[in-house]
């Protein structure tokens, strides 16, 4: 790719980050305009106006539900991340390791994880561990099943070159089967930080002391729709720049996935 055709992309990205910023500032006048005409009370649908004023209400506290929410969430993450992309290599390069875990991974993702919360309680009490265990469950699944895929996508005539070379088979996984599968990889990392947070909030409406799912369920109890939905949209946030932190982790260790993305 020429350097004017990257200048030209990251013009086209600038201005195409425009348009969701726009979107959102449109949909924020007509919601407000809607609550003013139609006179709608304030515990049923708030006006911006009125989540403004609920988020400065608790600015003080807001910090600590803040940290609490993403702190679980990146914990649990990383464990996911660690864990799955070991399991996945272990998959990958043992057949009748798939045959045994694939039902049994299958089966865990499939269970609702707000109906394994008291479970997890009893086991791991109220505190911080309970609400990574619940993180990880959410986040273990996706990114196996995207590095498992990724690891076995990988171009069979790259690995009969690497051989030609002899490289042995720690060579072939670390210079070609690894690289070949992180766009996969990245799949798997970006639905599991979304995912992540959903975990964190998950395991704050039972049992928790602190975290804005736990802000939620309080403001909600109280009747205070507004700070309610302040706490929504600082979780919206915070997923939206976990995920795009991921994305930049991706164009920078993978330029090549995002090259061929790229219109000729």
């Amino acid at each position: 790719m020429t350097t004017a055709s990257r200048s030209v992309g990251r013009k086209s990205r600038w201005r195409g980050s425009l348009v969701p910023v726009i979107t959102v500032v449109i949909v924020l006048v007509i919601w407000e305009a809607v609550v003013r005409v139609f006179e709608l009370p304030r515990w049923l649908l708030p006006a911006p106006t009125a989540i403004w004023g609920g988020f400065l209400e608790t600015i003080n506290t807001l910090p600590g539900h803040v940290w609490a929410t993403t702190s679980e969430t990146l914990a649990g993450f990383l464990l996911a991340v660690i864990t799955g992309i070991g399991m996945a290599v272990l998959i990958a390069y043992t057949p009748w390791l798939e045959r045994a875990i694939y039902p049994l991974l299958v089966a865990i993702q499939s269970v609702p994880k707000i109906a394994i919360a008291p479970v997890v309680i009893i086991w791991f009490g109220f505190g911080f561990l309970k609400a990574i265990v619940i993180v990880y469950l959410v986040c273990f699944f996706p990114i196996v099943i995207s590095t498992v895929t990724g690891l076995k996508s990988t171009p069979s005539e790259y690995i009969e070159m690497a051989r030609t070379y002899e490289a042995s088979r720690w060579e072939i996984f670390r210079r070609v089967r690894f690289p070949s599968a992180l766009p996969h990889i990245f799949v798997g990392l970006k639905v599991g930080i979304s995912l992540a947070v959903i975990g964190a909030v998950i395991a704050e409406f039972v049992g928790a002391r602190e975290g804005l799912g736990f802000l939620i369920i309080i403001s909600g109890g109280n009747v205070r729709t507004d700070i309610a939905f302040a706490a929504i949209i600082l979780l919206a946030l915070i997923s939206v720049l976990l995920f795009y932190a991921i994305v930049a982790l991706e164009r920078w260790l993978v330029p090549w996935s995002e090259e061929r993305a790229q219109p000729l």
